[in-house]
């Protein structure tokens, strides 16, 4: 047998021993409990617009689409309608989703720049906007996902480039640190 052929050996070998991993079995995925809103409310402290889809924790009792909201501290993540934003922190945003780590206090927000007001920006936008599209906040209050200085504690991440797992890395902690610190000067003037 070939050495480069081991690998693919304990692969199959190992598959074999302990099964399919996968919870909901083969290639499918949770059935998550959604509502989507049929006016304009307010969740987590943000304003959302008609047909936000609303996402659940996973639950044996609740599954797909719901005939009415859950209660919010089971929600996972807000998705707005394809093509709307909402202004977090002077930057359009697509969604918002928990930490999957439910031991972590924050969430994760979505941008779109191609809808960014160009004559808006300052400092915090032109750093999110230059790492990419997503942003990883950590937070005090799980019950407030707003642009809320007072709630926000650091940036965790900005996108795959900068993240604060990365402790030893010099370069990645001085951006995010910057970055919050240009993010609570943001939000102190607004």
């Amino acid at each position: 047998m070939k050495f480069s052929k081991l690998p693919l050996l304990f692969a199959a070998l190992l598959t074999g021993c302990v099964g399919n991993m996968n919870p909901t079995g083969g290639n499918g995925k949770p059935d998550y409990p959604y509502f989507v809103t049929t006016k304009p409310l307010i969740v987590k402290k943000i304003a959302v617009p008609a047909g936000t889809t609303l996402v659940y924790e996973e639950s044996w009792l609740k599954k797909g689409k719901q005939d009415k909201m859950l209660s919010e501290s089971k929600l996972t993540a807000i998705n707005l309608p394809v093509g709307a934003t909402i202004n977090w922190g002077g930057v359009p945003i697509t969604s918002i989703s928990q930490f999957f780590n439910s031991e972590m206090r924050g969430f994760t927000v979505y941008a779109d720049f191609s809808k960014l007001d160009k004559s808006q920006t300052n400092r915090f936008i032109e750093m999110w906007q230059s790492c990419d599209d997503n942003l990883g906040i950590a937070i005090k209050n799980r019950d407030d996902w707003s642009f809320n200085p007072d709630n926000i504690v650091d940036v965790q991440s900005c996108s795959v480039l900068y993240q604060r797992y990365f402790k030893d890395n010099k370069e990645q902690q001085r951006f995010l640190d910057e970055m919050y610190t240009e993010m609570m000067k943001s939000g102190r003037r607004n």
